[in-house]
């Protein structure tokens, strides 16, 4: 019993022809859909960043506190 080999070429065609399909079977974004979710995804990270500051920032405050004892 011999077991049928696909070439590399053969497997890139295959590959290459498989994620085509694949993609036309995706539903993409419309362009507003695609501004309002990068607008949101910015938005929180910038309320991210803002809150990882500000408890970078008391923590700091904090071990200097136990660490020297002058706040």
């Amino acid at each position: 019993m011999e077991k049928h080999r696909e070439s590399l070429i053969g497997k890139i065609r295959r590959f290459t022809v498989d994620t085509v399909a694949e993609m036309k079977r995706c539903t993409w974004p419309n362009h507003r859909e695609l501004l309002e979710s990068t607008i949101l995804v910015v938005v929180v990270m910038l309320l991210l960043a803002c809150f990882v500051a500000g408890v970078d920032k008391v923590a700091i405050h904090a071990i200097r506190f136990v660490t020297t004892g002058n706040f």
